[in-house]
């Protein structure tokens, strides 16, 4: 496991190497980011970034979503798999987000978390990209590689555990904006087949680094 010093050096080179950390799904309105999440469970975010220009452009609005056949979503999204469940989700979610919390995203792990179709990873990233929440940790299979890799969890794969262990060890102002770090870093470096830790800023930091 890494030290606190160790961790504080590699959250400074991480976001020092990415600082234009964003989420790097398009959106213009806070439901639309929520909708391209979903889409994203086991999917590219390209991908979804080529799906949502038609799918935003038919349903402009949460009442055209909340209306929508179910069907005609499956048709603008089959390509990003698991379809029916996703347009399923998506249009129930739209109608909760109306009958329940007044046309608008929630912000708090409770209430995102009771959405149709929306778990902890979502409503992390919801949290700390839209409300800036201080300590909203994103664990994907990025951050699940890297946390081991690097130090910062030992062996841990469920995501509820690492999301609680990162929270003790990231400093909460850096939370989500590190979680975005992995996940460039993980991209473009540190790549699960074959990392490239030539080219790694944090190579002298991680516990499985090798000459």
């Amino acid at each position: 496991m890494r030290t606190k010093e160790q961790i504080d050096e590699i959250v400074r080179l991480l976001l020092e190497t990415y600082p234009e950390v964003d989420c790097t799904l398009d959106y213009g309105k806070d439901y639309e980011l929520l909708f391209s999440v979903r889409l994203a469970a086991q999917c590219t975010d390209e991908r979804v970034n080529k799906v949502t220009p038609a799918l935003f452009e038919r349903f402009p609005t949460l009442e055209a979503f909340a209306a929508a056949d179910v069907e005609e979503v499956e048709r603008y999204i089959h390509s990003t798999g698991f379809f029916r469940a996703k347009a399923r989700d998506i249009v129930a979610c739209a109608q909760v987000l109306l009958e329940k919390h007044g046309g608008r995203v929630p912000d708090t792990m409770e209430e995102l978390t009771a959405l149709p179709g929306v778990g902890r990873k979502t409503a992390n990233l919801i949290l700390g990209d839209i409300f800036h929440v201080p300590g909203s940790t994103v664990v994907d299979t990025h951050c699940i590689r890297l946390s081991n890799r690097i130090g910062l969890v030992d062996g841990e794969r469920d995501p509820v555990k690492i999301e609680m262990a990162l929270r003790k060890l990231l400093p909460p102002e850096h939370s989500n904006s590190f979680c975005h770090a992995l996940v460039l870093h993980g991209r473009a470096v540190c790549d699960a087949r074959k990392p490239d830790c030539e080219h790694c800023s944090i190579r002298h930091l991680c516990q499985t680094f090798t000459l």
